[in-house]
């Protein structure tokens, strides 16, 4: 299915099996109480059902990147119809061959493959407000000229379980969702607070030395 999916029972019949499987284990990982997710505004906007899925090719082939530039840019146009918790969640179709030899290094490679190539099919120039180069402390990633904050999980992630899925998996919020959440500083710092804290518990690992706040000064994206 190379489109945007919004979930509900009756729709799942529309998906292939890997598809079906991807979402359903995803759901699970969601809805999960007795080992909830960390990113709590995630399994937020799950449980509202503001999510949007893609499930698209593998992620070696050139074919796979315009499925994602498609979805992405669908979800760009209609996102901020899907409520203040909305994200895109993509499920790669992942070989076996992915699964039992890619390292993590060799999904970030795979991963920062994908962003080059959206950014080289993009229709729409780079805001200039934003660096093109990711060290840049305030270089954010960006499609159709809307902003987006990148999550990537992959079945080579193991220890770190809150990254780890057993396809190669892309969660992409846009800017204003993360400003939207922020506003309400109270609740945000409460909310950062609980996701550490689940965060020390769902991992085997430490807690990331890069992990940070969005719009923090010292903030990089690209190391997240």
């Amino acid at each position: 299915m190379r489109e945007l999916y919004t979930d509900a029972p009756s729709h799942r019949e529309v998906l292939d099996d890997w598809e079906r499987t991807a979402l359903e284990q995803f759901s699970e990982k969601m809805s999960d109480k007795t080992k909830p997710f960390p990113c709590i505004p995630a399994t937020i906007g799950f449980s509202k059902n503001q999510l949007r899925y893609g499930f698209i090719g593998d992620p070696r082939n050139e074919e796979t990147l315009y499925e994602l530039a498609a979805i992405l840019g669908k979800f760009t146009r209609e996102s901020k119809h899907f409520g203040p918790y909305t994200s895109l969640i993509i499920f790669y179709q992942t070989p076996v061959d992915l699964k039992e030899t890619y390292t993590v290094e060799d999904y970030e490679q795979l991963f920062w493959e994908q962003l080059s190539g959206l950014t080289a099919v993009d229709a729409e120039e780079w805001p200039e407000d934003i660096p093109v180069d990711p060290h840049h402390p305030i270089w954010e990633f960006c499609f159709n000229g809307e902003k987006y904050f990148m999550y990537c999980a992959t079945p080579a992630h193991v220890s770190r379980q809150s990254r780890h899925f057993d396809n190669m998996m892309l969660a992409i919020t846009p800017r204003w969702v993360l400003q939207e959440f922020n506003k309400k500083e109270k609740f945000a710092r409460s909310i950062k607070k609980k996701v550490r804290e689940r965060l020390i518990k769902y991992d085997d690992a430490t807690i990331h030395p890069d992990l940070n706040s969005y719009g923090s000064e010292d903030n990089f994206e690209w190391r997240q």
